[in-house]
């Protein structure tokens, strides 16, 4: 197995800046918020792989059984010498589906922010598929990806599962899509997995554990302020809310300040209300043809979706249009 790490650039480099840039612009609107993309660092992809075993938190059950029922159909799609390129791997457990039933795929490139995620999937990779090329990228895959230049001319499988599209709004989920087409290029194919519309007696405690575990990972990006951006959050004094909206048909994460309290970050103070609150998530819940619609827009053909018989979630195959 032929190991490399690449970082995508520039944006790796001025992460720390960046981040400083939109926990300050954030926390200053009149609506607080920090942008999700901050929950992984490495504390926060550990609470988040734990957060995928709980019993209230179907998602990833779902997918990894639709995908398990999908894969060879797939498979027989999929050409020679393919690279599989992950856009936010994580711990790639759901790549292996995808890896074992496709003996087309040669390459794999996962893209993650952790650099612990990238070590401990491809450490695990190189038992489970000991001919498999890995060319881990380190950045964020929303923003500026370069994928190894001698995979150019390599057919190429997008693969975005765990229902990440929902992060995104409606214009920033064509976009993102949009630029998932750019690095891929022509005869490229797409799978994305998407959280489909369903009861808030389902949704609602699936980002409500009573372990407690979302609470910690929602937290945990306070925790980074403090350690990172020398803030003075006090954990106490704020708490993890989960809502419906059921109109937009999305999932809100907030963090609620518990006391009138001030804090500060980087020499700039924030003052809270009782009650106020910091929005930190969106997760939306799609129907299958909202999202064919977004991907449409975004420059993808809909071939093919796969919604398990207990149709809590989606697969989706799209191709490029051009």
């Amino acid at each position: 197995m032929t190991v490399t790490t690449q970082r995508s650039q520039p944006e790796i480099d001025h992460s720390t800046h960046r981040f400083e840039t939109d926990i300050l612009a954030g926390l200053g609107q009149p609506q607080k918020s920090i942008p999700c993309q901050y929950f992984y660092d490495e504390a926060g992809s550990l609470l988040f792989e734990q957060i995928t075993e709980l019993p209230e938190y179907y998602p990833t059950r779902a997918e990894l059984s639709i995908l398990k029922s999908c894969a060879s159909v797939i498979a027989e799609k999929t050409e020679p010498g393919t690279a599989l390129v992950e856009f936010g791997s994580g711990s790639s457990i759901k790549t292996d589906i995808l890896l074992a039933a496709c003996p087309a795929i040669e390459h794999y490139v996962p893209i993650d922010v952790s650099q612990t995620s990238l070590e401990l999937a491809k450490e695990r990779l190189a038992l489970a598929f000991p001919t498999l090329r890995v060319d881990p990228v380190l950045g964020d895959f929303s923003g500026l990806v370069t994928l190894p230049v001698d995979l150019k001319d390599v057919p190429k499988l997008g693969f975005f599962p765990g229902s990440t599209i929902g992060n995104f709004g409606h214009e920033a989920a064509v976009c993102l899509l949009a630029g998932f087409r750019d690095v891929l290029g022509g005869r490229s194919r797409l799978i994305v997995g998407a959280d489909l519309r369903k009861s808030p007696l389902i949704l609602i405690p699936a980002y409500n554990d009573a372990a407690g575990v979302t609470a910690a990972f929602n937290l945990n990006l306070l925790v980074r302020i403090n350690r990172e951006l020398g803030g003075s959050f006090q954990l106490e004094n704020f708490k993890h809310l989960a809502t419906y909206d059921d109109v937009a048909g999305r999932i809100n994460m907030w963090l609620v300040s518990t006391a009138r309290q001030t804090v500060s970050v980087r020499g700039h103070v924030f003052q809270f209300e009782a009650g106020e609150r910091i929005h930190t998530e969106i997760s939306q819940k799609y129907g299958v043809a909202e999202l064919q619609g977004l991907a449409a827009q975004a420059g993808w053909t809909a071939t093919a979706v796969w919604t398990g018989t207990e149709g809590l979630f989606s697969v989706h195959e799209f191709v490029c249009a051009s």
